[in-house]
């Protein structure tokens, strides 16, 4: 490393490495996983780590003297091993609540993770988590509506909502894309949805998509005595465009869209968010994009980050992978974001991933989506680790039914219902479902024909991001 490079590392450790500094209640606090580039010391790292992410340069500049970086600075205050990994260590970092704009999630990430991920100092760097603080927190709008006011506008209390992603995602006309649509409805579905890639293509134009997806709600919901919907994806390549999507939504009575937020960009979701809580509207979120993010175990973004971020921004409904089907997720980590989603409070709390206290105050909570990969089967297992306030989303695990979508739908609605019930009788779902699933198999064709079908697919790969225990 060059002599003057390392000069200034060194720098940065006498002002910003505070390890007697006690955090405020108004400071956000991160962590980071830093991986030093070989011979500089953790302390160094962990120095220029908060600098470059708070009020740090690379040289000393004669414009300090007109503020007062004692104040403004990140600190960085506590340096812990990373269990099982001799390589990397934790950084906690504390930042001063006026470095960030109120209500602007954009402006915190610009912050954190703007230019540091790329810092010479670093092979590798991840922000692991983040504690909002309550004062910042009661300056974001949150969800449009929420857990409660979703369940009271849908009529649907007691039990997990129950959706599919229509399939092919690509190359269904309008018009047959609303007969796949009305067919998962009528046969016991409450929700429907387009994929994170059904925007506006040239084989179905998003308004003729709009419109036979209306119909079929509409048709459904007369058929069934039941609330139905469908998310309309208005996610477009441009801020007015996405409105004009959600304004017809809106027009044909649909009560929820649906926003990509990661392709999007937060400032687009936040918009959104508000326009849709101005409009009484529900606001579905895909995570399109994350697994880029958030993969790999020692470089980017935890997705509980992503996910404290969106409730901040806005949403109703978040996909959260499901543990048991197609996509990465391990069980523990995952229960720790979704926690992050619903709850009012989360205590710290190591074994899933949890690294600082987190007050919601009064925000309201956000559906979880469970999603990718799952079927009948899976179901005890869903509503053990999911709960109630959850979405189950069973894409090809509708469709895929030997008897068609409304079938699926209705194999689905049966093994839900026959959990509940048995959950709320008492029986421990994970270890008696294949019995509950077959009594209630014995008075449904349509769900012993689903448990045949897919009997013999199991996703069982080995989760490449783990919890860091030892």
């Amino acid at each position: 490393m060059a002599k003057n490079y390392q000069a200034g590392v060194k720098e940065y450790r006498e002002m910003y490495w505070t390890p007697d500094y006690v955090p405020l209640d108004t400071d956000l606090l991160a962590c980071f996983k830093c991986t030093g580039q070989p011979g500089v010391p953790r302390e160094e790292v962990a120095a220029a780590v908060a600098a470059e992410s708070s009020t740090g340069t690379w040289s000393t500049v004669w414009s300090e003297l007109l503020t007062d970086l004692e104040y403004y600075k990140g600190r960085a205050y506590r340096i812990e091993d990373v269990p099982g990994d001799s390589e990397s260590f934790y950084a906690f970092i504390a930042y001063p609540i006026d470095l960030f704009e109120e209500g602007s999630i954009v402006n915190v990430l610009t912050s954190l993770v703007g230019n540091v991920f790329g810092f010479k100092a670093l092979k590798h760097l991840r922000l692991e988590d983040i504690r909002f603080p309550i004062a910042y927190i009661k300056t974001c709008g949150g969800p449009p509506a929420g857990i409660q006011v979703e369940r009271d506008r849908l009529n649907k209390y007691g039990r997990p909502m129950l959706g599919a992603t229509i399939k092919p995602k690509l190359g269904l006309s309008a018009k047959n894309y609303g007969r796949a649509v009305y067919e998962c409805l009528r046969g016991g579905l409450d929700l429907t949805k387009d994929d994170e890639n059904v925007n506006s293509q040239p084989f179905m134009r998003w308004r003729d998509r709009f419109e036979f997806v209306a119909e079929a709600v509409m048709k459904s919901q007369q058929e069934t005595g039941e609330r139905k919907g469908h998310y309309l994806n208005v996610t477009a390549s441009t801020p007015e465009e996405m409105y004009k999507r959600a304004e017809f939504a809106k027009e044909l009575g649909m009560p929820i869209i649906m926003h990509d937020f990661l392709t999007g960009g937060f400032t687009a979701n936040t918009g959104l968010a508000n326009w849709c809580r101005d409009n009484g509207m529900l606001l579905h979120i895909h995570r399109a994009m994350h697994a880029v993010i958030d993969r790999h175990p020692k470089h980017g973004i935890h997705f509980r980050v992503l996910a404290k971020c969106l409730r901040l921004s806005g949403g109703d409904h978040l996909h959260t992978g499901t543990v048991v089907g197609k996509l990465e997720g391990d069980r523990a980590s995952t229960l720790g974001f979704v926690d992050q989603l619903r709850e009012s409070f989360v205590p710290e709390d190591r074994s899933r991933g949890v690294f600082f206290d987190q007050d919601w105050g009064s925000m309201a909570g956000v559906f979880a989506v469970a999603s990718g990969g799952i079927h009948v089967w899976h179901m005890p297992s869903l509503v053990t680790i999911f709960g109630d306030d959850s979405v189950l989303q069973f894409g090809g695990g509708t469709q895929g039914h030997p008897w068609g979508n409304a079938a699926g739908a209705a194999a689905n609605r049966v093994s839900l219902e026959a959990c509940v019930k048995a959950r709320n009788e008492g029986r421990e779902l994970e270890k008696e479902g294949g019995d509950i699933l077959r009594e209630a198999a014995q008075h449904s064709p349509e769900l012993a024909m689903a448990m045949e079908t897919w009997k013999e697919i199991k996703f069982e790969f080995e989760t490449v991001d783990k919890l860091d225990v030892g």
